[in-house]
Formats: C-alpha cells, sequence, structure tokens
C-alpha cells in the first residue's frame, strides 16, 4: 500500500501552479484515512487538522509541498527491487510527494500523537509563494516539522537569504546586415553585465546563478529585449543584500555604457533563519532519529523550504529529510527503504512530541 500510494501520487500532474487536482485527491485521502477535518485557505493551501491520538499535547504543525518542478507531467514510475524512478523522460516528483506519503504513512501508524495540523502548501518550487501566502489565523502550533530535505539523518536547522533578480533589458532594434550601428543589442547589454558578478559558489554561504536570458526574435536582427531571471542565496542576510545590489548596479553599469535602458525587479523569496541546537523542536527531531537507530546531525543550507517562513511567522520549525535524491533532475529516484526509515522516524517524533 505504502508502495502503490506513492506511485499512484506522482501520476497525478502537480508542476507548480498545476496543484488543484492533486490536493483534491489529498484532500479525500486525509480525510478519508486520518478522518481529519480539511480545508482550503484562500490561495489553494490545504489544512488538514487531525484530532489527538493518546495525547493532550500542544498542536504539532506537519508540513510538505504538494508542486513539482518541470518537467513533472506524465510521470511514469518504475520500481527496480527497492528503488523508484521514472521512466525517463521526467523527473519522479519525490521532492515532495515522497514527504506527503511519509506523513500520511506515520500518522496512520504511529501509536500516538498530539493534535496535528498537516499542512500541504502550493508553489513552493517557484519561490515558496504557498507558504508565503498561507492563511496563518487557521494554524495554531507553535512548532513544526517539515517533511522536504533529502538526508535521512540530518535535520536542517538552517536557510538562506534568498533574491530572485528578474531584469528586462531594452535596446534598439535594427537590421543586422544593413545597419548593425543603428542598433543597441539587449544581448550584448546582458552579456557585458553578467561578466561583471560573479557566479556559482562565493563561499561556503552564499551562492549567485543567471538562471536563463531570453532575447532576440530573429537571427538578422539587432535584438531589442532581453530578459534575464538571476537569483543570489546567503545564510548572512546582509551578505545577500551586498550582493543583490553589486547584480543591479552591473546591470545599471552596462545599460549606461551601451545606451540601452533596464528595468530591474528584487524579490526576497525568504529571509535567513537558524534554529539553535537547543531548540525544543530540533532535539525532539535529533532524538527520533536516533530512536530511528541513525545518528543525527545538524546543518544549515542554501536551499530555501517552507520552513524559513513557517520560522518567520513564529513556528519553530525543523526539517526532516524524505530519502529522495537527484532532486531536480529526471535521475531522480528513491529507495522504499529510506521511505520507510522517513516514515519511521516521524513516527518516533510524534511518539516523543506526545
Amino acid at each position: 500500500m505504502f508502495v502503490d500510494r506513492f506511485c499512484e501520487m506522482v501520476r497525478i500532474d502537480s508542476e507548480s501552479g498545476n496543484e488543484k487536482r492533486f490536493i483534491s485527491y489529498l484532500r479525500e485521502v486525509f480525510e478519508g484515512e486520518l478522518e481529519a477535518s480539511c480545508e482550503l485557505d484562500s490561495y489553494g493551501n490545504l489544512i488538514c487538522k487531525v484530532p489527538a491520538k493518546g495525547s493532550s499535547a500542544e498542536p504539532l504543525l506537519l508540513a510538505a509541498h504538494a508542486d513539482t518542478v518541470k518537467p513533472g507531467q506524465g510521470i511514469e514510475p518504475v520500481i527496480e527491487r527497492d528503488i523508484i524512478r521514472s521512466a525517463g523522460n521526467t523527473i519522479l516528483g519525490a521532492d515532495d510527494k515522497a514527504g506527503i506519503v511519509e506523513i500520511l504513512e506515520a500518522v496512520r501508524t504511529a501509536t500516538k500523537h498530539p493534535p496535528l495540523e498537516i499542512v500541504i502548501t502550493r508553489e513552493e518550487e517557484i519561490g515558496l509563494v504557498g507558504a508565503k501566502n498561507l492563511d496563518y489565523t487557521k494554524i495554531t502550533a507553535k512548532r513544526g516539522l517539515l517533511l522536504d530535505s533529502d538526508v535521512l539523518d540530518v535535520v536542517v536547522i538552517g536557510g538562506p537569504t534568498h533574491f530572485l533578480i528578474d531584469v528586462e533589458i531594452l535596446g534598439r532594434a535594427a537590421h543586422a546586415g544593413m545597419e548593425p550601428e543603428k542598433g543597441i543589442s539587449a544581448i550584448r547589454t546582458a552579456a557585458l553585465a553578467i561578466t561583471k558578478f560573479p557566479e556559482g559558489r562565493l563561499d561556503e554561504e552564499t551562492t549567485a546563478n543567471v538562471g536563463t536570458i531570453h532575447g532576440g526574435e530573429m537571427r538578422n536582427g539587432v535584438p531589442e529585449r532581453a530578459k534575464i531571471a538571476a537569483e543570489c542565496r546567503s545564510l548572512d542576510h546582509d551578505k545577500a543584500v551586498r550582493l543583490t545590489e553589486h547584480i543591479k548596479q552591473a546591470f545599471e553599469a552596462a545599460v549606461a555604457e551601451t545606451g540601452a535602458k533596464v528595468q530591474i525587479k528584487v524579490e526576497q523569496a525568504c529571509r535567513a533563519f537558524r534554529l539553535a541546537e537547543s531548540a525544543f523542536i530540533v532535539k525532539l527531531a535529533k532524538q527520533a532519529i536516533r530512536d530511528a537507530g541513525l545518528e543525527p546531525k545538524t546543518q544549515v543550507i542554501t536551499g530555501g523550504t517552507d520552513a524559513s517562513i513557517f520560522n518567520q511567522h513564529g513556528i519553530e520549525t525543523a526539517v526532516l529529510g524524505t530519502g529522495a535524491k537527484n532532486e531536480h533532475s529526471k535521475d531522480e529516484c528513491i529507495a522504499v527503504s529510506d521511505m520507510q526509515k522517513a516514515a519511521e522516524i516521524l513516527q518516533h517524533a510524534l511518539v516523543l512530541f506526545s
């Protein structure tokens, strides 16, 4: 049932922005199997309240996200002994449907658990959008566990400040063969700017990347427009702010040099957070991992998770692993034994919290 349910989930398309059918499916599952009281908030996030089982403890938040990255349409899981992967043309969707099925299994089989508030967010993969728009008036839990990491023996206790930088350059169109001197190349201006700031891993806590460039309409025309999607992250908030400003200045200097124009939009996707090793939820998560037979470690990552947003809203949230590997690629896979171990870890956490 455990494996069949996971395969059933990943076959339901839910790329970011297209989660409605999958969330409707989850609502039926949680209501039917956990006797949960479920509702959608105004943004379409799923919020499920599960009554306590043999516990008088305070509520606990359990969370995962419904959306997947692309290519995530028409996923067909293939089971090879202990490993589940896609047929090869898509991602698998273990990020984060493994987390969802592990939550379901842990809650369904736990000997006891506190009152649970299970939140399944939308559009996590495109900037934690669902968590940002979650109706927090419907959440009473002050502590939570998010299942959205990979390694099973690691508790993620911190994440980065993450800036999304969208740039549009307006040059001047011209015939590239007859009168190129009359044009201003938006693509060349973009390239000039990109060479003026660092990319990749800048240090152990900071990264920057230019993810996409779209520009031009024809081979024989000086390109009038170019759009660039860039980002930067750092575990040090002030460092991320300075790097973002450096990237902005690089584009402003480039258009000043070429005569183009530029529009720059900056959005803070999330702000850096770090839980103390002594935080209650961190100690509980480590003990749950230990009770499952593994030696726990803590880690701060430069990947964004919904835990950043939950912590900003006063919900002390740590991140547990699901066992997924090679996320965001067609090589994504997961071991059935790792999913079972992740569910076991969460079972121990539920009992400890009770």
